[in-house]
């Protein structure tokens, strides 16, 4: 049934999205008709079924609802023995744990009729709607008795890079999976959980009137996936191999696509399990397993508020220097206030800091908690008014200033970058010089630097050559292509590729963009309402409109020949990954793929056509997804006969 789904799914997608045809009507209709049978067959038909409609429901609030009995943390321990000495002689279910959110699955008369979050462990919220989009929970099962089955949302790491990946601004890509994931299922509108890619994954089935499992916590597991659920994966252990199957894990945890924080064992005896109890903070009948990392104690000396491009204020803990995986930290990022509280910080406490996946500076634990932070009320970049905004119950700082020095920095560093404007020279250091002399205060003032020779020559690092070598280059960027200058004016969202793509849509008129609706760039392919609005949005703010009236004064786009090179590779998707020897680099073949209609990504999916590399026997990621999803690997000579060179 999976595999019918799948091939259906990227049959409509190739027939309503990209207007080609993949099979037949006669093939397709077979080949549903085959799912619709093997649903009534099983009784089981899965939430991405095109045999069912998903329908978008906006909500006003979530609901909260109480859990029939409290959803426990687990008690935790850092080592293999321990775990085995737990065992006791009883044979246990050890299994990964999912770092993402749990939830709670509630099916009446073989429907889904509930699915709310753990949320503090005594009160959830109602996530019904959205758990209904998930991309692999089933809507209709067999079982059509009452089944309460708890598992993990999670959004694998694949679909989190490739997210980010289409999101060019550093500042606004997602943190983590488990952020975006928790954000995506407490969704207000579910069409947008939809788009996010959540996977549900079982790791335990309640009690099941009518069902005998012969005391058996994996059995309980196995009938879980015989209705369709996706489970987490598992293996039998004992006293003696516990060890070894760690290891085992430690050793997958490193190419895993689904976010991991450690392993969980549970009891397979099931009455053996239940006779333990709880204590008042955990269940006796399982225990998490964490991945050690090496940690340092120090004290905090200091909380940094950082402003960034986008408005965001992020709180960043410096403490003493400690020692970590070999290199030397003084500083964390805390992402938000709702981290920082949490922590309950205060400068001087004792704080635990580690290396999350031994490379990102992390703290692990506050020991004095004296929460004595007091939060800005003014920017420390420009002095406006902060306030917080409070996004799902993720506590955030932002800067009101529209025309804040931080995202003036920012946006004057995007602005004159390579693939942007491409001005030669200025970094954000002399940009800082600038501005603080007030040399800079809008993008357009690059433009009239010349006119201010001798303030410039009295900067440090400046004299009569490198005035003049800045000059030049800004005299040189005056005639940008126009996707570079879309891309140089810092839209949210909007790429250079993306702008390639509106500029080739719009046949290089600017005019034709700025009085374009959002309607007008929903249309082209691979731009969704996200972009389409930012776009609209941007033109449409009177500062803005001025900032460009003032821009193309100095600016004329360099004029775009009508493409006379054969479009042979329209509609393709290609990757390019490893060293190259027919071309200069990764660009150079970038451009050739694009001037014949192709489009170039940075990563594999079922999207691409081709990936480029003269190592085809590479074990490299982009070679194993490649091979996995039966995409054709070239070299670069393979590449050239395509191209009929």
């Amino acid at each position: 049934m999976k595999e019918l789904i799948h091939t259906l799914n990227e049959a409509g997608k190739a027939y309503y999205q990209q207007n080609k045809e993949v099979m037949s009507n006669l093939e397709y209709d077979k080949m549903y008709d085959e799912l619709l049978e093997l649903e009534k067959k099983t009784n089981t038909v899965l939430s991405n079924s095109p045999t069912i409609h998903v329908g978008y429901e906006l909500m006003t609030a979530l609901e909260k609802e109480a859990h029939p009995s409290p959803m426990l943390s687990l008690d935790k321990t850092k080592e293999p023995d321990q775990l085995a000495t737990w065992l006791n002689g009883q044979e246990g279910i050890l299994s990964w744990k999912l770092d993402g959110l749990t939830i709670v699955l509630t099916y009446e008369h073989g429907e889904l009729l509930k699915a709310v979050t753990r949320g503090n462990g005594e009160v959830g919220e109602v996530v019904t709607n959205n758990a209904r989009v998930f991309e692999n929970v089933p809507r209709h099962i067999a079982y059509q008795g009452t089944l309460v089955i708890r598992g993990e949302a999670i959004i694998p790491y694949s679909d989190f890079y490739k997210m980010n990946e289409e999101i060019e601004d550093v500042d606004s890509q997602y943190k983590n999976p488990r952020n975006l994931c928790s954000g995506s299922v407490r969704q207000l509108n579910n069409e947008i959980t939809a788009k996010r890619h959540v996977h549900f994954y079982a790791f335990s089935v309640s009690d099941v009137e009518g069902m005998d499992f012969d005391n058996s916590f994996e059995k309980k597991l196995d009938w879980a996936a015989s209705l369709g659920f996706d489970v987490v994966e598992h293996i039998r252990v004992t006293e003696d191999t516990i060890r070894g199957e760690i290891e085992k894990f430690s050793k997958k945890i490193e190419q895993f696509d689904l976010p991991s924080d450690g392993l969980v064992l549970v009891y397979d005896d099931l009455a053996y399990g239940k006779s333990l109890g709880r204590t008042a903070k955990f269940p006796r009948d399982s225990i998490a397993f964490k991945w050690a990392d090496e940690t340092a104690e120090t004290t905090l000396t200091e909380i940094e508020w950082s402003p960034s491009r986008t408005g965001l204020i992020n709180p960043v803990a410096i403490f003493e220097p400690v020692e970590l995986e070999g290199t030397t930290v003084s500083r964390a990022s805390l992402h938000n206030i709702s981290v920082m509280e949490e922590l309950q910080l205060g400068i001087g406490d004792e704080i635990v800091v580690y290396k999350a996946n031994m490379i990102i500076p992390q703290l692990a634990e506050n020991k004095t908690k004296s929460g004595n932070i007091e939060i800005p009320h003014t920017c420390p970049a420009c002095g406006g008014e902060t306030k917080i905004e409070d996004e799902n119950g993720i506590r955030t700082l932002v800067c009101t200033n529209e025309f804040c020095s931080a995202k003036k920095i920012k946006s004057f560093s995007h602005f004159v970058s390579r693939d942007a404007m491409n001005v030669d020279g200025l970094s954000e250091a002399t940009l800082q010089k600038m501005i603080d002399v007030g040399l800079l205060n809008e993008i357009y003032d690059l433009f009239t630097l010349k006119d201010h020779k001798e303030e410039i020559l009295e900067l440090e690092g400046f004299g009569e050559k490198s005035y003049q070598n800045l000059i030049n280059a800004i005299n040189d960027s005056k005639q940008p292509a126009l996707a570079n200058f879309i891309y140089s004016l810092g839209i949210p969202n909007v790429g250079l590729s993306n702008a390639k793509l509106i500029c080739k849509h719009f046949k290089e008129d600017f005019n034709a963009i700025r009085e374009a609706d959002a309607e007008d760039f929903i249309a082209i392919d691979q731009i969704g309402p996200m972009i389409a609005e930012a776009m609209v949005s941007y033109f449409h703010t009177p500062h803005n409109q001025k900032i460009l009236e003032q821009l193309l004064q100095y600016v004329q786009f360099e004029k775009k020949e009508e493409s006379k090179t054969e479009q042979i590779l329209e509609g393709k998707t290609f990757v390019v990954t490893g060293s190259l020897d027919h071309f200069d680099n990764r660009k150079q073949l970038k451009e050739e793929i694009e001037q014949m209609g192709g489009k170039v990504t940075g990563s594999v999916s079922k999207k691409t056509d081709y990936l480029i590399n003269n190592d085809k026997m590479s074990q490299s990621s982009k070679n194993k997804k490649a091979i996995e999803l039966n995409i054709p690997i070239l070299s670069e000579e393979d590449f050239l006969d395509l191209i009929g060179r």
